[in-house]
C-alpha cells in the first residue's frame, strides 16, 4: 500500500487496503481516533481542514501485511452483540472492519432461512422446524446443536428479514474486497428428519446445561458424518447459499466437534469423520476451504491428544483447512501442537466472554504474540484474528490488536517504538491517549500508563490455576462439588454474578485466604458452581493504582467537556473501581453473617446495595451503558405485538437467567452474559442482592438456619416475572458523568489515596 501526498492518493490491492491505509494516515498523521459508537465513537476534531493536511515523505508511506488474513468474529458474537442489528448498524460495522484491515469476517446472519429451504427440500415441513431453531437471542447455540426451541419459534418474518439483511451484509463485504466466511453443515439436524430418513444414523446428544433435561429444548440430534445423508445435506446447504448469494466465497466454517467429542478416540475413525465433513463442502463448492475453531484442542485436551488432533487436521488436503487458534492471547495451542501439525492457522485474541462489561486486557501478549508465532521455526501462521464473544468494550485492546495485522515487529505500548513503519511514533499508549481525546493532557497520559501496567496487562495467565492437573480437577469436580470457578476475562463481580450459595458453610474464609482451586469453565459454561462454592472474581492488579488513575481522569475532566470518548472511559473506569470495591464489601457482609454479627451484616449489606444504586446512576449518565437501548433494538425488529413480546423476552433472558430454571434451581448459565447497564442494576441485580441479605438477616434474628432454597424460590419467581415484563427503560443518558463520578470518588475513595 502506498500513500502519496501530491493530491492525497491512496493505493491498495483492495478497498480494505485503501480504507485501512486511510485509517492509518488519519491516526498517525492527523491524530484522529475511530472507535465503535458505543465506546465513544469518533474523534476527528484534530484533522486539519482540506489544504492543510499533514504531508508524508515524498516517496510515500509503504507498508504491507506480514500475513495475508485478518479474521473477525466468534460464532456466538452474532447472538451476544449483533442479534438485534438492522442494516444501518451493520453498514457501520462492515465499514469499521475495513478501516481495521479486516478481510476475513464471519458472515452467519440469515442462515436459518437457508436451512429452512434445505430441510423442506429434504421432506421436513416448516411446522416441524419450529422446535429446531432457537429464539433470536439463542440462535448461536441452536446452530451448534447445544439446544433447540429455546426462545422460539421463529416467525417467517424473521427468516425473510434476516436473509435480506445477510444479502446486504455480503454485498458490502464484497464491495470492500473482503472474503466472507459462510457456515457449512456440522451434522445438527431436526428431530423430524428421523421420520423422513428412518435408516439414517442420527444420535440424540446429551444434556447441555439444562436444569432438568426438558426435551422441549434439551438434547439435540446429530447426523453422523459417516452417513451418506450427511454429504447430501452438506452439499445442498452450500449450493443453496450459492443460489441465494452467488459465488461469494470458498471459505466455510464448521465446528462439528466443538464441545462435542466424537464417539471414539480411534484416529482412523476421526480422520474419516473429518474427510466426510470436507467432502460435504467440496460437493457444493469444489474449491472449498474448511475453517474451524481450534477451541476444542484447548478446552477438551483430555480427548484431543496428538494422535487425535493430527488425524482430524490431516483428514483434508493440505491448504484446505484453516484453524483458528482461538485463545492464543492467553493459551496458544500452536506452541504445543507442532504448529497444528503443519496446518495453516490464524493467531486469535479471544478476550471477551458473554459480552460482559469488564476493563481487561493483555496488551503485551497481543503486541508480541502474533510476531513470535509468525517468526517461529516452521511457522504455519497465515493470519491474525479477533474472536471475542461480544464487542463494543475495551477499545484500546481492539485498536492495538487490529494494528497487528500490519505490524511485522513487536510493539512495546509504554516504550519508545518506531517499528518498521515510516512514521514517528513515541509511546503507543501516550499516542493512543492523545488521539482518543484529541489533545495531549498530562493527567490522562499518566493515567493510561497506569492502566497499561495494571488493568490492561493481566499476566497471571489464569485459565486453570491449581497445583493439580486438569484431569484431577475434573475428578474432584464430579465427586466432591467444591470447586471455585474463575475465568480471567469473564466478569464474575458479585454485583452482576451474585453467588448462589449457602455461606453457613465455611467457604468465605477459605476464599479470603486463597486456599481454593480455580477451574476455567468452557466458552458457554459447561461446568457451573454448586451451592457449596463461592466464585472468586478475578483481580489481577492493585486497586489503589487504578483508583489513582481514576483521580487523574477526574482532574482532566475540565479539559474535555463534550468529549464522548472521555465520558465513556470515565464512566467505565469509575464503574470498574466501584465494582471491585463491592466485591470486598460482599465478602465482609457474608463474613459478618458467619460471625453472627447482625449489626455488621446490616452495615455491609446496606453498603453493597448502595453501591448498586450508585453504579446504576453513574451508568445512566452515558447512552452506551443503558439497558433500554438493548431492549428497544430488539422490539424495533418486530413486525407485530406478538413478535415484540417474544423478542423482548429473548433480550431480557439472555442477559439474566439465560436458560431454563425450576422453582428452586436457577439456570446453570445464569449471569453468563451479565451486563453493567443502568436499569438492569436497579431493577434486577439490586432486588436479588436485597432479598438474599434479608434472608441472611432473618436467619440471625431468629437464630435459625439460612434457607437457601427459600431465597431461590423467591428470587427465581421475581426473575421470571422480570424476564416476561415489558416496562420501558430510558434510551438516553441522564445526568452529568463528570459530576456524578466526582461525587462517587469522594464518597468511596478520597480517603484511600490520602
Amino acid at each position: 500500500m502506498k500513500i502519496f501526498f501530491s493530491f492525497f492518493r491512496i493505493k491498495g490491492t483492495t478497498a480494505v487496503e485503501v480504507a485501512s491505509g486511510l485509517h492509518w494516515y488519519l491516526k498517525y498523521s492527523c491524530g484522529a481516533h475511530i472507535s465503535w459508537e458505543k465506546t465513544g465513537g469518533v474523534q476527528i476534531g484534530s484533522i486539519p481542514k482540506p489544504g492543510f493536511l499533514p504531508a508524508v515523505k515524498e516517496e510515500g508511506l509503504v507498508f504491507k501485511r506480514p500475513v495475508p488474513w485478518n479474521y473477525y468474529q466468534n460464532v456466538v458474537t452474532s447472538s451476544y452483540s449483533y442479534v438485534w442489528w438492522d442494516w444501518e448498524r451493520w453498514e457501520k460495522e462492515v465499514d469499521w472492519m475495513a478501516l481495521q484491515g479486516i478481510n476475513l469476517p464471519l458472515a452467519f446472519t440469515g442462515q436459518e432461512a437457508i436451512w429452512q429451504k434445505v430441510f423442506v427440500d429434504f421432506g421436513v415441513s416448516k411446522e416441524y422446524l419450529n422446535d429446531f431453531f432457537g429464539g433470536p437471542a439463542f440462535l448461536a447455540w441452536a446452530r451448534m446443536g447445544n439446544l433447540h426451541g429455546w426462545g422460539g419459534p421463529l416467525s417467517q418474518n424473521w427468516f425473510d428479514q434476516q436473509l435480506a439483511l445477510q444479502k446486504q451484509i455480503l454485498n458490502r463485504m464484497l464491495d470492500l474486497g473482503m472474503t466472507p466466511v459462510l457456515p457449512s453443515f456440522s451434522g445438527n439436524v431436526p428431530a423430524a428428519l428421523r421420520k423422513v430418513y428412518p435408516s439414517s444414523n442420527i444420535t440424540r446428544l446429551g444434556n447441555w446445561n439444562t436444569v432438568s433435561g426438558d426435551p422441549r429444548w434439551c438434547c439435540t440430534f446429530l447426523l453422523d458424518p459417516s452417513d451418506s445423508l450427511f454429504v447430501k445435506l452438506g452439499e445442498a446447504f452450500i449450493k443453496k447459499q450459492i443460489e441465494e448469494y452467488g459465488d461469494v466465497t470458498d471459505i466455510y466454517n464448521c465446528d462439528t466437534f466443538n464441545e462435542n467429542s466424537p464417539p471414539t478416540d480411534d484416529p482412523s475413525y476421526i480422520s474419516s469423520l473429518g474427510a466426510a465433513v470436507y467432502e460435504a463442502m467440496t460437493k457444493g463448492d469444489k474449491n472449498a476451504v474448511w475453517l474451524m475453531q481450534g477451541w476444542l484442542f484447548y478446552s477438551d485436551s483430555k480427548f484431543w491428544k496428538p494422535p487425535q488432533m493430527e488425524a482430524l487436521l490431516h483428514s483434508v488436503p493440505y491448504g484446505k483447512m484453516i484453524v483458528l487458534d482461538l485463545f492464543a492471547d492467553v493459551k496458544p495451542v500452536w506452541k504445543t501442537s507442532s504448529q497444528f501439525y503443519g496446518t495453516p492457522y490464524v493467531w486469535c485474541m479471544l478476550h471477551n466472554f458473554g459480552g460482559n462489561i469488564e476493563m481487561y486486557g493483555v496488551l503485551d501478549s497481543i503486541s508480541s504474540g502474533p510476531v513470535d508465532a509468525r517468526i517461529s521455526q516452521n511457522s504455519t501462521m497465515i493470519g491474525v484474528g479477533m474472536c471475542m464473544e461480544g464487542i463494543e468494550h475495551n477499545p484500546v485492546v481492539y485498536e492495538l490488536m487490529s494494528e497487528m495485522a500490519y505490524r511485522s515487529e513487536k510493539v512495546q505500548p509504554a516504550v519508545a517504538d518506531r517499528s518498521n513503519l515510516s512514521f514517528s511514533q513515541k509511546e503507543w499508549i501516550k499516542v493512543y491517549s492523545r488521539r482518543r481525546y484529541g489533545k495531549a493532557i498530562q493527567q490522562l497520559e499518566t493515567a493510561w500508563e497506569i492502566l497499561y501496567h495494571t488493568i490492561y496487562n493481566c499476566t497471571d495467565g489464569i485459565a486453570v490455576s491449581s497445583s493439580l492437573p486438569l484431569d484431577d480437577i475434573r475428578a474432584i469436580w464430579f465427586s466432591v462439588h467444591v470447586i471455585v470457578l474463575s475465568l480471567d476475562d469473564h466478569n464474575k463481580d458479585y454485583i452482576v454474578e451474585f453467588p448462589d450459595w449457602d455461606p453457613t458453610l465455611d467457604v468465605a474464609r477459605k476464599h479470603q485466604d486463597h486456599s481454593h482451586l480455580v477451574f476455567h469453565r468452557s466458552l458457554r459454561g459447561v461446568l457451573r458452581k454448586s451451592e457449596t462454592s463461592l466464585p472468586k472474581p478475578h483481580l489481577w492488579y492493585p486497586t489503589k493504582q487504578v483508583i489513582k488513575a481514576l483521580s487523574l481522569f477526574l482532574d482532566a475532566g475540565k479539559h474535555l467537556s463534550g468529549s464522548l470518548p472521555f465520558r465513556y472511559d470515565l464512566v467505565d473506569l469509575t464503574r470498574q473501581a466501584l465494582s471491585k470495591l463491592a466485591n470486598e464489601v460482599y465478602l465482609k457482609a457474608v463474613n459478618a453473617y458467619q460471625q453472627k454479627d447482625l449489626r455488621a451484616l446490616d452495615d455491609h449489606s446496606h453498603k453493597f446495595i448502595q453501591l448498586i444504586k450508585d453504579i446504576d446512576k453513574l451508568l445512566g449518565c452515558d447512552d452506551n451503558f443503558l439497558l433500554g437501548t438493548w431492549l428497544e433494538s430488539a422490539k424495533r425488529l418486530a413486525s407485530n405485538p406478538q413478535e415484540m413480546r417474544q423478542y423482548e423476552w429473548n433480550a431480557r433472558t439472555q442477559i439474566t437467567m439465560w436458560f431454563d430454571t425450576t422453582t428452586t434451581n436457577q439456570s446453570k448459565l445464569h449471569d453468563y452474559a451479565n451486563k453493567f447497564w443502568s436499569g438492569l442494576l436497579k431493577d434486577y441485580y439490586l432486588p436479588r442482592a436485597a432479598t438474599y441479605f434479608e434472608h441472611l438477616r432473618k436467619a440471625l434474628r431468629e437464630n435459625g438456619d439460612f434457607k437457601l432454597k427459600n431465597w431461590r424460590k423467591e428470587w427465581i419467581s421475581y426473575s421470571n416475572k422480570w424476564q416476561a415484563a415489558t416496562n420501558p427503560y430510558p434510551i438516553t443518558a441522564q445526568g452529568g458523568a463528570l459530576s456524578v463520578a466526582t461525587k462517587l470518588y469522594e464518597k468511596y475513595f478520597s480517603k484511600e489515596l490520602n
